[in-house]
């Protein structure tokens, strides 16, 4: 948590604004209608980040984030879409009763929809937890829409016997007594990975993180729809045989201590298996936290920034935590315009003395006047020396054809010199 406040505080009146803005809802073949936000403003140029958000969550996970300081130069350069899972905005009303919920697959192949409705073209996929993993489908689903995925704490396996028995009971509670402490603990864990951080770095500020979620599940979420999301989420299926779809670069990033550490480092062994370019594949795992997003803002920051410019987007950012070296005398355009042997020329008379008009002495060889000996410079033009070595300078840079010019140039130049050789 140190990170963040070093880093200089989020415009907090920015922020409300932005937690203000109004929703657009799309409707989509399978899913039904879906309440997307744009954060960012559109443009012929841009580069679309596509977000999915958690179980107990909605778009508003990723807002402060975006609002980063250290996210200015990227947030100025992209557009973030943000999608929200049917009926699990805040203060969301119930979902129809004849409403089927639709599966994590049939989400992220449905997504498309968006995508063309906003006439998007492409997008970098941005997710946690089961956002990663609907990201993650839409990314197999549709793999020629997608520029790349950054996925945290992702499963890509279906859900265990003990995980199957704790959201079971979980669903229960949700479906008959609404939100409770055992549900609201389930969904600590997942997000957090403990319920108590009396070993962080910073207590106070986590603290109150998890408060305002807390609150949120509490007054916010609604429990019935939100009971929906998180049986979809147990009936996932396993992405991990088919991961092979997943061709395209991919950024996993983790906490040391979230509960999906060991299945995100097991996503990461699957596709390393199964692609072709193991350089499109980059793990990160975060030392000391659960909740990479929450908790180190400043870490994902710079990683998702190099993947960002490792696909070829936002290059012209400078890089985090960088310092670039003075730069030197650029050459203008008409530098470029001449040849390079011709600047060769140039660059070496301009740095040599001025040509003497007459013969220099030889060692030992006492002047007319009677004066001491001066010996020959060693740097003078005039000397056959310096030719021979203006001429090994050039056959270095000089194709293959340029062999004549350059045999009558050398023998100009010592004609000069009155030492023809």
């Amino acid at each position: 948590m140190a990170d963040r406040k070093s880093s200089g505080q989020i415009d907090l009146s920015n922020l409300k604004a932005i937690l203000k803005m109004e929703g657009q809802t799309i409707t989509c073949p399978v899913i039904g209608d879906v309440t997307i936000y744009v954060q960012g403003t559109r443009a012929s140029n841009e580069v679309v980040i596509l977000t999915v958000h958690d179980l107990g969550c909605d778009h508003t996970m990723y807002l402060e984030f975006v609002e980063h300081p250290k996210l200015a130069p990227i947030r100025n350069r992209t557009v973030w879409v943000h999608v929200d899972v049917p009926g699990q905005g805040q203060d969301a009303a119930d979902l129809p009763a004849d409403y089927q919920f639709p599966s994590m697959q049939q989400i992220g192949e449905d997504l498309i929809h968006v995508l063309d409705h906003l006439k998007i073209k492409e997008v970098v996929c941005f997710g946690e937890g089961a956002g990663a993993n609907i990201l993650a489908r839409f990314a197999m689903a549709h793999i020629n829409r997608v520029l790349g995925v950054c996925l945290m704490h992702t499963t890509a396996t279906a859900a265990g016997l003990m995980e199957s028995l704790k959201d079971k009971v979980m669903r229960w509670k949700l479906d008959t007594i609404g939100m409770n402490p055992s549900a609201e603990n389930y969904l600590l864990l997942h997000r957090f990975g403990a319920t108590k951080f009396s070993k962080a770095s910073d207590n106070e500020e986590l603290k109150a993180i998890v408060e305002s979620y807390q609150e949120t599940l509490r007054n916010k979420a609604n429990p019935r729809n939100l009971k929906k999301f998180v049986e979809a989420f147990l009936k996932r299926t396993n992405i991990a045989d088919n991961i092979k779809k997943l061709n395209c670069p991919v950024l996993l990033v983790t906490g040391q201590l979230s509960i999906f550490n060991g299945t995100t480092k097991g996503l990461h062994q699957s596709i390393l298996k199964t692609c072709g370019d193991k350089t499109k594949v980059e793990f990160i795992e975060i030392g000391g936290v659960a909740n990479v997003l929450e908790e180190k803002p400043d870490k994902l920051v710079e990683c998702f920034q190099y993947f960002l410019q490792g696909i070829g987007v936002v290059s012209s950012v400078p890089m985090q935590n960088v310092v670039r070296p003075p730069r030197g005398r650029s050459m203008s355009m008409q530098d470029y315009d001449i040849p390079l042997r011709q600047r060769l020329f140039s660059a070496q008379f301009s740095s040599s003395p001025p040509i003497s008009c007459s013969p220099p002495s030889l060692d030992g060889q006492q002047s007319a006047s009677g004066g001491a000996s001066t010996p020959s410079t060693p740097n003078s033009p005039t000397t056959p020396e310096h030719c021979n070595l203006i001429s090994k300078i050039l056959a270095i840079s000089i194709h293959q054809e340029d062999k004549v010019l350059l045999s009558k140039t050398h023998h100009q130049l010592c004609q000069h010199e009155g030492k023809l050789i």
